[in-house]
């Protein structure tokens, strides 16, 4: 489920807003498999911590471009 910032950047605000909610979701299924010891690759957690970055990232581009112009 890897994020391209292209396609990041075609998705609009809300569409984006609804994206780091998953993502975020997922993030806690994944530490709560991590705690229970059921996780077969830690590094998904890295992984969906850095797409949730650059979804924020990109959503914040989106908020000062709106208020620019």
């Amino acid at each position: 489920m890897a994020l391209d910032l292209k396609e990041l950047r075609q998705l609009t605000a809300p569409e984006l807003v609804e994206k780091e909610k998953q993502l975020v979701q997922e993030l806690f299924g994944l530490r709560f498999q991590l705690g229970t010891g059921r996780l077969e690759n830690p590094m998904q957690i890295r992984k969906t911590k850095r797409e949730i970055a650059r979804v924020k990232t990109v959503l914040q581009e989106v908020s000062q471009a709106e208020t620019k112009g």
